[in-house]
């Protein structure tokens, strides 16, 4: 099958065949990333443009690679060097990037639907980089793409997310994904952090407590407290959310002796995650951040048109 989007918003959006299609391409472009000479000419002549209006380091930096190794020309615009500064509109932004010519804009922005708004407005492909606490599609992939290549298969794999759900548009991502891919999805976070109506998001269990999250799980995926989309104090203090959400050799003991332990970045080390834990061998957070340019580089191929991988 063929990748029939002209952009990609969400993963709520694509089926379980499109998922592995794009996790399947990923995988064969992973083998450019490990050349001497990283460049293919796959996107030669197609224009790429980065539009982040909030802070990144890992998202935008391999998005910019991915396409740079895909031989596409990138620009790199950020809010605070934009003429939004001025008071000029995302949509009167985009329609000026437009006259330029580009054939993919790749945004992060604070609202969610930002990317809905602006991929009906505009004729380029549009690929969301993160919206609000909608979603994050890119995050979600590479986080399979990762436990694909450890497991073997996402079917089956009980997945503990633990941390400030309500706020994460990651652990939305990888709820929509994983469960379309057949993995066993159980949530834990204060409950101030946890959504009214989690399970609809997805076939998802809500636990008491993370060890109930935790125990026997084949990977262990915890979140960044998401202090910027609070609009109040929801917890009393950091000390007091790492003594109950926090991962120490302790808890992780609890899950599968061949555990992974993931996280989307960036770490607050010693409270979702204490070093000993984050920099161990159950640790994958730099595999992910490896996967993230082979995903991009899949995103970006499929929105131009590329033909299928083989699986």
């Amino acid at each position: 099958m063929g990748f029939r989007h002209k952009d990609i918003i969400g993963l709520r959006d694509l089926t379980k065949e499109e998922i592995e299609l794009l996790l399947n391409t990923a995988d064969s472009l992973n083998e450019v990333n490990n050349r001497d000479i990283k460049k293919v000419p796959t996107l030669r002549g197609k224009t790429v443009v980065n539009l982040f209006y909030e802070a990144s380091t890992r998202t935008r930096t391999s998005f910019e690679i991915a396409a740079k190794r895909l031989s596409a020309d990138t620009i790199n615009i950020s809010a605070s060097t934009s003429s939004t500064t001025k008071g000029e509109t995302l949509l009167d932004t985009a329609k000026n990037v437009l006259a330029m010519k580009p054939d993919i804009i790749v945004m992060r922005h604070a609202i969610s639907g930002a990317h809905e708004f602006l991929s009906k407005r505009v004729s380029c492909s549009v690929i969301n980089a993160g919206d609000g606490a909608h979603e994050h599609p890119s995050q979600g992939l590479l986080d399979m793409l990762t436990m694909r290549q450890r497991f073997g298969t996402l079917s089956g794999l009980k997945v503990a997310i633990v941390g400030d759900i309500t706020h994460s548009r990651v652990a939305r991502s990888d709820i929509y994904g994983l469960t379309k891919m057949g993995s066993n999805v159980f949530l834990a976070g204060p409950p101030t952090m946890m959504p009214v109506g989690v399970e609809k998001l997805g076939n998802v269990t809500v636990c008491k407590d993370m060890r109930e999250a935790v125990h026997q799980a084949d990977v262990v995926m915890m979140l960044r407290i998401q202090l910027e989309r609070q609009g109040k104090t929801l917890l009393p203090s950091m000390r007091e959310y790492s003594r109950y959400f926090g991962l120490n050799q302790e808890v992780l003991a609890l899950a599968k002796e061949n555990a992974m332990v993931m996280h989307p970045g960036p770490i607050n080390r010693g409270v979702e995650l204490n070093s000993a834990v984050a920099d161990g061998d159950q640790s994958f957070v730099l595999k992910q951040v490896e996967n993230g340019v082979a995903i991009r580089m899949a995103m970006l191929y499929h929105v131009c048109g590329g033909e299928p991988a083989e699986g």
